[in-house]
């Protein structure tokens, strides 16, 4: 998939981002310049590891036939190390429905499973080219 980001036709800093058949908007917040219309490229980033880690858990618990009705996922970005190089992040999944404990368990490990918290993990190369 290619994703695009183009200047929104609002705000100073604001871009549209188009992914396959979706279009969302990006900014960044007033205290960074920005208008705070929509989560900062680092939420996005954020949020890619909560909704991966949900929907891994729903898909896998709906496989199994397992009472899952909701995966509630919480991630916070510690950025005081930052500028170390370091990208800091916390992760709380709450598994609601009336599962075992060992489905609960299971689940869990799964969440470790998760595309993109394999990816946040991998060597990531990046090409780039002027146009």
């Amino acid at each position: 998939m290619t994703v695009h980001a183009n200047k929104s036709a609002t705000g100073t800093l604001a871009y549209t981002i188009g992914a396959g058949s979706h279009t969302f908007q990006t900014d960044v917040s007033r205290a960074a310049g920005g208008e705070d219309l929509g989560p900062s490229p680092h939420d996005l980033f954020d949020a890619a590891l909560a909704a991966c880690t949900a929907l891994t858990v729903t898909l896998y618990a709906r496989r199994h036939g397992w009472p899952l009705e909701d995966a509630r996922v919480v991630v916070e970005r510690d950025d005081r190390v930052d500028a170390e190089g370091v990208y800091r992040l916390s992760r709380q999944i709450e598994l609601v429905g009336t599962l075992d404990a060992q489905q609960r368990e299971r689940l869990m490990e799964i969440a470790e499973r998760c595309p993109i918290h394999k990816l946040m993990r991998a060597t990531i190369e990046i090409t780039t080219r002027a146009v």
